[in-house]
């Protein structure tokens, strides 16, 4: 590409690195989660939410789970302060809930911002300003000394105002767009903003460390975050948290490395939502955790249902890809997933295994309320006889034997091929109903009966395209002399009878499934199926529709 020495790196080493996380394996327990989707995610929606939308929402996230929520930038808007206010007077706060709000440092700003706060019974205090040198040199080119000054008058005001407010007040402090910012001046900015509010273990401060714009790679945010964490004051006093964006397409891998190196709490949204390329997105971090075997403390235990609310309130969209929450997340199209997902299915349903292991599958999507039948296998051209079999079986409980899943699988693809379109399961049962069961042409099975058990002559009745026929036949067995009846009748000649059956439920009446192949003299398999309350008449009707399909 052109233009590529108009680039260069924007971000900061540490002075010192020591890499103590890259020694981790896995993060071992969740972090403390912040939702920002009322402010961050809010602010960036098209339409931002009303106040009712926003109190639906806020009820959302109590439901999931958070116990941290940023509810907004009170002295934004109206709409902002009125939320806030309606949350405190309406007691829709519960007890072990903790609100926060978003506050520039500047007076006018922080005076409004308690105003909005009054009576709170626990809330968040959340001050910040640009510290980086983009910021510095081209939107209020400050120096150095004057950026730490309006930190510091910030800071002070938080503690009068918290002290002249009813209500119950953490502090947080956020050096914005610390990823642009020398290592040594964020820490110092943090320090000097420390020394003022003075954490203790009682009323620990939130120091949180944004990557506001994503300018590095992942592991360059975690060693900043490490830097951070081993050189910051107070550190046992202080609760060292992460908002990463999403600019580089690693929000999620910034946030995980971010916790290794440290950070006891993450700042984000679901699904991703936020300005640009939006925030981290809390579920992809929590049902990440959640599949190493780690409690999450969050509830998506019902994905579905949280993600029609969101649409609905944000109207935006959660991609089909999207991890764990998109449509097509746990689906296979292709014949060899779908082939290893149905035989691992199968195989933890025979051994009934500890732990998840079911290849392509990294969580059982029933977890978050997914369903198999539809989501695990969907069956277009490219599928294989695996997949289009365990449709079959898992929605109709049909079984097909192997061989016959092959056969059916070619069909069903061709089917979708000439389509040009992905096919449902009622059509590919549809499908395989008028292509196996029951097949009344040319010859249709009118009934039999069993004229001498010893040598099992058995009197068969047929109708055909000259009208009803009794023939007689006898063989090795009941179905075998059926059999010899059709070949004499239709001039036939195949071997090798394939045969298996099982029970079949369809409602509250139970019937059986047979199924039947016979070869050819050209050794091509015929295949037929037949569905009876009967297992001997489903036989029977089985090897009807397989020698009609032999002979149409």
């Amino acid at each position: 590409m052109k233009n590529v020495e108009k680039y260069a790196r924007g971000y900061f080493m540490p002075p010192k690195t020591s890499l103590k996380w890259t020694q981790k394996e896995s993060i071992t327990e969740a972090p403390i989660w912040c939702s920002v989707d009322l402010r961050d995610g809010n602010q960036a929606l098209i339409v931002p939410m009303n106040l009712e939308e926003k109190l639906e929402y806020f009820k959302l996230l109590v439901e999931i789970g958070f116990k941290e929520i940023e509810v907004g930038f009170p002295a934004a808007s109206e709409t902002e302060f009125a939320f806030l206010r309606t949350l405190i007077e309406q007691d829709l706060i519960p007890d072990d809930v903790t609100i926060q709000v978003l506050t520039q440092s500047r007076e006018h700003i922080i005076r409004k911002t308690f105003e909005a706060l009054q009576g709170a019974k626990k809330a968040v205090v959340h001050l910040y300003n640009s510290t980086s040198v983009a910021q510095r040199e081209q939107v209020f080119r400050k120096s150095k000394e004057e950026i730490i000054e309006i930190a510091i008058v910030g800071a002070k005001l938080l503690k009068q105002c918290a002290s002249e407010t009813e209500g119950n007040f953490q502090f947080q402090y956020s050096p914005e767009s610390f990823t642009g910012t020398e290592i040594d001046f964020a820490l110092e900015i943090c320090n000097r903003v420390l020394d003022i509010w003075q954490p203790t273990a009682e009323n620990p401060v939130i120091i949180n460390l944004p990557a506001t714009v994503s300018m590095s790679m992942p592991h360059v945010y975690a060693s900043q975050i490490e830097y951070m964490s081993e050189n910051m004051r107070y550190r046992e006093h202080v609760i060292l948290s992460l908002h990463p964006h999403n600019d580089r397409g690693t929000g999620v891998a910034d946030a995980e490395l971010g916790m290794l190196a440290g950070a006891q709490r993450v700042e984000g949204t679901l699904f991703g939502n936020g300005e640009r390329t939006g925030n981290v997105d809390i579920v992809t971090l929590a049902l990440n955790l959640y599949s190493h075997g780690v409690d999450p403390k969050l509830n998506f235990t019902n994905i579905p249902a949280i993600i029609s609310v969101y649409e609905r309130l944000t109207k935006m969209r959660v991609s089909e890809r999207h991890p764990y929450g998109g449509e097509l997340v746990f689906t296979a199209f292709s014949g060899s997933h779908q082939d290893a997902i149905a035989k691992g299915m199968s195989w933890r349903e025979e051994k009934n295994p500890q732990h998840w292991s079911v290849p392509y599958l990294l969580i059982d999507p029933k977890d978050i309320g997914r369903e198999y039948e539809g989501d695990i296998i969907r069956i277009n051209s490219q599928s294989g006889k695996g997949g289009i079999g365990y449709v079959l079986q898992l929605k109709y409980g049909l079984d097909l034997p192997p061989k016959m899943r092959e056969h059916f699988g070619y069909c069903v693809k061709n089917v979708s091929d000439r389509q040009q379109k992905e096919l449902m399961p009622d059509e590919i049962h549809d499908i395989f109903m008028k292509e196996y069961v029951n097949i009344k042409t040319p010859v249709e099975f009118v009934k039999y009966r069993f004229a001498d058990e010893e040598d099992f002559r058995t009197i068969v009745t047929l109708r055909d395209s000259s009208g009803v026929k009794e023939l007689t036949g006898t063989g090795s067995g009941r179905l075998d002399a059926i059999s010899n009846v059709l070949q004499a009748h239709l001039g036939l000649d195949y071997t090798d009878l394939i045969y298996t059956e099982h029970a079949l439920e369809t409602g509250s009446k139970s019937q059986a499934v047979s199924y039947i192949g016979i070869k050819g003299s050209n050794g091509k398999v015929h295949w037929g199926c037949g569905i009876d309350v009967d297992i001997m008449t489903s036989s029977v009707k089985a090897l009807f529709s397989a020698v009609n399909n032999m002979t149409r």
